[in-house]
Order: C-alpha cells, then structure tokens, then sequence
C-alpha cells in the first residue's frame, strides 16, 4: 500500500479523519452529543481544566510513568534497544485511568451525578469505578457475561469502590454487547447520566476525546526516549482492541515518518471468522474486516456474508471487538501504521517471557506485542530502540493462565 503522509492529525468538525469516524446515532443522542463536544472543546482550552487534570493526574493516577529499559528482553532479542513505557504502574494497572480521570472530570462540568461504563477486561470497568469513588459520583458498569467469566478479579474490585457491576447476556456476550447496552441505557437517562466511553470508538467526539486523553503516553514516551537516547525510536508498537493506549502513543509521533507504528491485533485460535478479532488483512491471512458502521463510528468491521457483525475470539478480553476505533483504519489505509496479527499461543508465550525475563507479569492484552517486539528488534542494529506500551499489568490474568496451563 502506497504512503500517504500524514499532515492533519485531527478529525474535521464531523468527527471523520477521511471517511472513517462520524456519528451514526439515535436523533436522541445528537443533542447530547452536541453538548458534550462542545463542553470538550472549550474544556481542552481551559487552563483550569487543563491544571486540574495535570494535578489529578501527576497526584493521584502516578504520572509521568517511567519508560523502562529491558535488557534482558533486548540481549534475548539480540538488536535494538526494547524499552517498555510502563502503563501497568498507574493506579489501577492500566492505561485506562488516564482517559477515565479526564472525563470524570467532564461529567462534573457538565452537571452529571450518575456515569455509566462498559467494559471488557475489567480495567475500563475499575478505573471508572475508581474515579467516582473518589468524586462521589454513582456509578453503573456493564459487562459481557463471557468477561465476567474471565475477569471475576476486575468485577470484584469494581463493586468494593462502590459500583453497580451488570451482567449483559445478549449477543456473544462480550465488549461490543455491553456497549450496547450502555448506549440503550445513556438514550433513557441522558438527562442525568454521562456516558464515559473507554476506548478511542463510538459517535464523535469520543474517538477524538479518548485520543486527546491517552496522547500523554506519547507525548511522556518521546520525551524520555530523547533524554534516554538522544534519538527517536525506530518503531512503536502496542495492541490493539478498540485502539485507545496505541493511539495515545502513537499521535504524537504522526508526523516522524522515520517511525514505525505497529498495531498488534488478536489473532486468536485461526484465520476463520469467529476465531480471531484481527480487523485488518495483514497480507498473509484472510478473514479480516470490511468497511460498515458499528456502535456510532465508520471503520473496519468483522461481518459475516450477510452483513452481520460477526463473533469474535481472542484469550485476552480487552481485545475481543468487531470493530476497530476510526483514527487507526485512517492510520491503516492511509499507510502510516501496520497491523500484525498475534495468535493466543504467541501472546501466553509473550507473556511468560516477559515475566520469566523482567520480572513484570503483563496483561494478555499487552502480551500481544512482546514477540512482535523481539523480531523488530532483532531486525535493527543495537544503537537503535523500540518502545513497547506496556498498557497494563496482569494480575487479573494470572489465574487464567494457570487454568489453561492445568488443561
């Protein structure tokens, strides 16, 4: 695919970067849509807010987080430098927080006393949790069945800070069914309830929103990767679900085309629908996406023949969703960013490497991108490096693990 760069990295007032994005909602939801852009926009320019959140942040969530040279991983690798920009030591082990405090935020400009969340491997679901708590605010959860299943840990923490945890038991009962049950839910009480999207998906402005709240992880990465190496990296690479911690490090290296972005998406148990999550055809398998609207947004879509969205599979629950966030299909087609597929074996071998030769035990969603990571690696000579975000801990994994280890 030829390369086009990259000039405009904002969504026009529409909420499309091209023809992905938008808003393809309810006439119910347009009003409330409208309110929250324009509270976000206006909130983006306040130096109060911008104070606020910097302090909430710094004080409560734990930024800057560090950005960790693995030599362990990179002597294995036998190339470039691998360093991990270490999410999983914020409070409440992921990324999430750093999306979940800023809108929290929002919701208390906006009047809001209730907030909803949907949530797939629970750390949506807790850094929401967590931020009502400490801002008072009642606050709702849905989740998939299959992810309470996998993710007992996560609903545990979420109903001791003080949420309501609800079981949704449509569809294949996973991430996409409970946004969509958050999304029924905001149409009926939109009066008093602020929907806090997790992932950079849904109706404008949330892609864009969730992007602008997650960009500190680059912004954070490039910073110490200068100062650690007086050099920018040769390539970026995360996982992703719906795309929020691998956007959130690769916006604000867009425009540094000397960088590769890698996006690692969950290729599962196989290349047939239903086995994997991989949105993209990465070349080598088929199965993947088509272009259609899921959930408010334009992108790529898994669908069966028939139009349906189609059933999905991977062993990490963060990553189970049929559809992919509009700024990374932009990313894909315009070819400034690459999407690999990553097996569920090749992530439990990941992950056990990982802690086997660092010390830290990611979560499977992260544990996507260790090998990937290892062959760029040894692809390029020593003087180079690669950033890897490390997007969460895996201490609600440990005990899946240890059951398909037992099998």
């Amino acid at each position: 695919m030829q390369k086009t760069p990259i000039t405009k990295s904002e969504p026009d007032e529409r909420g499309y970067w091209g023809k992905f994005g938008g808003r393809y909602v309810p006439e119910t939801l347009v009003a409330p849509l409208d309110e929250l852009t324009n509270e976000f926009m206006r909130a983006r320019m306040d130096p109060d807010f911008r104070e606020e959140l910097n302090q909430l942040l710094r004080d409560y969530c734990g930024r800057p987080t560090p950005l960790f040279h693995a030599e362990r991983l990179t002597a294995h690798a036998g190339g470039a430098q691998i360093y991990l920009k270490r999410e999983d030591l914020l409070h409440t082990g992921a990324h999430k927080i750093n999306n979940a405090a800023g809108q929290v935020l929002l919701a208390r400009r906006m009047g809001k006393r209730r907030v909803i969340a949907e949530t797939g491997a629970g750390q949506h679901g807790v850094a929401t949790a967590t931020v009502c708590a400490l801002f008072g605010l009642r606050c709702v959860i849905y989740m998939g069945a299959e992810d309470v299943r996998r993710q007992a840990l996560n609903v545990f923490r979420m109903q001791l800070l003080g949420a309501e945890v609800i079981t949704v038991n449509a569809g294949t009962r996973t991430l996409k069914d409970a946004i969509n049950e958050s999304l029924r839910d905001w149409v009926t009480n939109v009066h008093d309830t602020y929907y806090l999207l997790g992932s950079a998906l849904g109706p404008h402005p949330y892609p864009f929103m969730v992007r602008e709240f997650q960009s500190i992880i680059g912004r954070e990465a490039r910073e110490q990767i200068l100062s650690a190496s007086g050099k920018l990296p040769r390539a970026l690479i995360a996982c992703v679900g719906g795309g929020s911690n691998a956007i959130g490090l690769f916006h604000p290296f867009l425009k540094d085309e000397e960088v590769r972005l890698i996006g690692l998406e969950a290729g599962g148990r196989g290349d047939s629908l239903g086995q994997h999550a991989a949105r993209f055809h990465d070349g080598t398998t088929s199965g993947g996406g088509q272009i259609g609207v899921l959930q408010g947004t334009m992108s790529y879509v898994l669908q069966d023949a028939n139009g349906q969205i189609a059933t999905t599979h991977s062993i990490s629950a963060g990553l189970d969703y049929s559809a992919i966030g509009p700024e990374h299909a932009f990313l894909h087609d315009s070819g400034r960013a690459e999407y690999l597929r990553v097996s569920d074996a090749e992530a439990l071998e990941g992950f056990r490497l990982c802690a086997k030769l660092e010390g830290i035990i990611p979560a499977l969603e992260t544990s996507h991108a260790v090998m990937p990571a290892i062959r760029v690696a040894r692809e390029l000579p020593r003087g180079d490096s690669v950033i890897v975000n490390l997007s969460g801990r895996g201490d609600k994994d440990v005990q899946l693990v240890a059951d398909l280890q037992a099998q």
